[in-house]
């Protein structure tokens, strides 16, 4: 069961993050420009808007799902996300179609972004339901690794699609790869869905006849639901996403653009990295159950806001040293050792995530109060860093310039959580 619904999620998350994969791929296919970086900067804001409409699944789905049941909308967002991602692998180029090219693009990223709302979030509340109440923490931490596993497939199909075709091969047709695998994805994940038994509480919910009619205005009526939604949205999902798009998607972007490490070798070190942080998150979720979710998420908080600025400028400086000495291994291996040092700060807030988004709310409205916070802070803070980062980088003519907003950014929400965030280790589900 814990097995179909991660599988699930891996495969949201892979068909949803192969996008950023391939962010610089899609700019001159897509987005030509006589300036490099403005096809750039479209191509992330392509990205960006999937992630922007991910709080609209969410309250649809979300509250689908306290309505009729955890798995009905399990099988909707699954099919949605499948079908979009394999048109993508489809689409005619702008040199094909001229501007429907990217009109079509964004249309699909729209609808993967609202399938990703409802799945992403409602995965946490199902697994968790479904954890009991003994070492919950770490029972769903392996959730949380089907986002970077996600990262780690399609990257590594990427690594091989360069080694194995020239630079026009893949620029022709090699970068679809990856867009019609997920056709054979999504046909595995359905079958293994079907499967899925709906979780103890939600049929507890339904035996008693205590279901709402519209869970997302009874969340915002009542005080305690909004003021953990707000929590959730600014220390746990926020701080969480900013993380994972600096460490997991911003790292692979600012070595191949900023510093100008090959491709292929940046797609190297991004699979070492992820590979890291598997073990870094169930460790975190471990010991969330020892020690509590609420200092393992200030730990992971405030390593990341001390970490960010200066990570990044050794990355720089490796990235540069070894540009100048290209025959020596050294410095790859210090740049690989600095991307998994940083995976320990994301491991540190999405080890416990999972659990955290359950045991904040109600069962009569917790997947609406947990989905539409979490995707919102995902969509609106998290999925738009890159372009943000960019942008300010740009804009100040540094490469490091906008690394300052997600540093701020996890200050404050480490300030904020340390203030009013509450401990829930041992909060009940039902």
């Amino acid at each position: 069961m814990a097995i179909a619904a991660c599988f699930g999620t891996f495969l949201e998350w892979y068909d949803f993050l192969t996008f950023a994969t391939l962010a610089v791929v899609f700019g001159p296919l897509f987005f030509p420009s006589s300036d490099p970086s403005a096809g750039l900067l479209a191509s992330l804001a392509t990205f960006g808007v999937g992630m922007v409409v991910r709080p609209i699944g969410a309250a649809i789905f979300g509250s689908m799902g306290d309505r009729i049941g955890r798995k009905p909308v399990f099988m909707i967002t699954i099919a949605i996300m499948g079908l979009a991602t394999l048109c993508v692998g489809f689409l005619p180029t702008y040199a094909q179609i001229g501007i429907w090219a990217p009109i079509l693009l964004v249309s699909l990223r729209l609808l993967q972004g609202l399938s990703a709302g409802g799945e992403i979030g409602g995965s946490s509340v199902y697994l968790a339901e479904h954890a009991g109440n003994k070492y919950r923490g770490f029972k769903t931490s392996f959730l949380q690794l089907m986002g970077p596993l996600g990262i780690l497939f399609s990257t590594l199909q990427i690594a091989l699609l360069r080694n194995y075709l020239t630079p026009e091969e893949f620029q022709s047709w090699g970068w679809r790869v990856p867009f019609w695998l997920s056709a054979l994805l999504l046909l595995i994940a359905f079958k293994a869905r079907m499967a899925l038994e709906e979780t103890p509480a939600f049929l507890e919910l339904s035996k008693k006849n205590l279901k709402v009619t519209n869970p997302l205005l009874e969340n915002f009526r009542d005080a305690h639901t909004r003021k953990h939604m707000f929590l959730l949205f600014f220390c746990i999902s926020a701080g969480g996403a900013v993380l994972f798009f600096c460490v997991q998607v911003y790292t692979a972007i600012f070595l191949k653009t900023s510093v100008k490490l090959p491709p292929e070798i940046v797609d190297q070190l991004s699979i070492y990295s992820t590979a890291a942080l598997f073990p870094l998150t169930i460790l975190a979720g471990w010991l969330s159950d020892k020690i509590g979710r609420k200092p393992v998420v200030i730990s992971g908080l405030l390593l990341g806001a001390i970490g960010i600025q200066p990570g990044f400028r050794l990355l720089q400086a490796l990235g540069e040293q070894y540009l100048m000495t290209p025959t020596s291994i050294t410095d790859l291996i210090r740049i690989g050792l600095l991307m998994s040092a940083l995976s320990l700060a994301l491991a540190l807030v999405v080890g416990p995530q999972t659990a955290l988004l359950a045991e904040l709310f109600p069962a009569k409205t917790r997947n609406t109060a947990a989905t539409l916070p979490h995707n919102l802070a995902a969509g609106w803070i998290g999925g738009l860093l890159p372009l943000i980062v960019v942008w300010l980088n740009q804009k100040w003519s540094s490469d490091l310039a906008g690394l300052w907003y997600p540093t701020i950014f996890l200050l404050t929400s480490s300030l904020i959580a340390i203030i009013y965030l509450p401990e829930t280790k041992d909060n009940s589900l039902l």
